[in-house]
């Protein structure tokens, strides 16, 4: 654990100054995000998931449905790969809330709570590392789908697109189990409840198949799905078609949970006992 200096009467200043200036939380964020970093250095095997994760998926996914879904595991390859974006995206926000859980039950967030900072600091530090680990299992993903004859139609601009699209989506996703995290009384609690949500968004939704193939009900509800969304957008930006739709849906859905979730999110936070 990374040592954090608490200065001399830093509750009463938390407590009587409760405005601090941007530069000063940019500083705190700053800060933050560098214990987190150190954290992970001392620590690895946190990295597993987000390393080992894409392959696993990629590989899995191909060679068990490429031939049934779509003919030939080459084809499949386009299909699934902008789609395990949206599912990578998610289960890395989930293990956020479980962390967050963790630092609670360990002391840690405690003593940040003592700290003149902002109470969002701590949070959006969180945010920061985990769209990092979020970047590294991206990279992963597509160097496996290339690896497996992944064609880039759109060039690397519609890639690059894709890529900043999830991130975003991601990040607002983490709001969601920080909360859930904040809410729920031990990391294995969070767990459960994350996946009771996770499991039908990810396979109600386009990621691994195509809303056509489904019963009526189910691909009704998968077409107003966020993550249907998002792997659609992902998917047209890198093979090509229209994208105004979907990129819009997400843009909507991602901006709609951070508005929701974030303010919930720091106050929980600020109040938690």
């Amino acid at each position: 654990m990374t040592a954090v200096t608490v200065p001399a009467g830093s509750t009463k200043a938390a407590t009587a100054d409760p405005r601090i200036g941007l530069r000063a939380n940019l500083r705190h964020i700053g800060a933050l995000v560098r214990r987190n970093v150190l954290q992970i250095r001392q620590d690895p095997e946190s990295m597993f998931d987000a390393l080992l994760m894409p392959i696993v998926f990629t590989l899995l996914f191909v060679y068990v449905f490429g031939g049934a879904l779509e003919g030939s595991q080459e084809k499949y390859v386009n299909y699934i790969v902008p789609g395990l974006m949206a599912m990578m995206g998610m289960n890395i926000a989930m293990a956020v809330g479980t962390g967050v859980n963790s630092d609670f039950k360990t002391g840690v967030m405690d003593r940040f709570r003592t700290m003149p900072i902002a109470r969002s600091s701590v949070l959006i530090a969180k945010i920061v590392v985990e769209i990092g680990r979020s970047l590294v299992a991206t990279v992963i993903l597509f160097a496996m789908g290339l690896i497996l004859g992944l064609r880039l139609d759109n060039g690397v601009f519609g890639l690059l697109c894709a890529v900043v699209l999830s991130l975003a989506f991601g990040a607002s996703l983490m709001w969601v189990f920080i909360l859930l995290g904040l809410v729920a009384r031990t990391p294995q609690s969070v767990q459960g409840l994350a996946m009771i949500v996770v499991l039908p968004l990810q396979f109600g939704s386009s990621i691994f198949a195509k809303p056509t193939t489904m019963p009526g009900w189910l691909e009704g509800f998968t077409r107003y799905n966020p993550l249907s969304n998002l792997a659609d957008a992902s998917r047209n930006l890198i093979n090509g078609g229209a994208v105004a739709h979907s990129v819009m849906m997400t843009v909507m859905w991602a901006v709609g949970i951070t508005v929701i979730t974030a303010p919930l999110a720091v106050a929980r936070f600020r109040n938690k006992t």
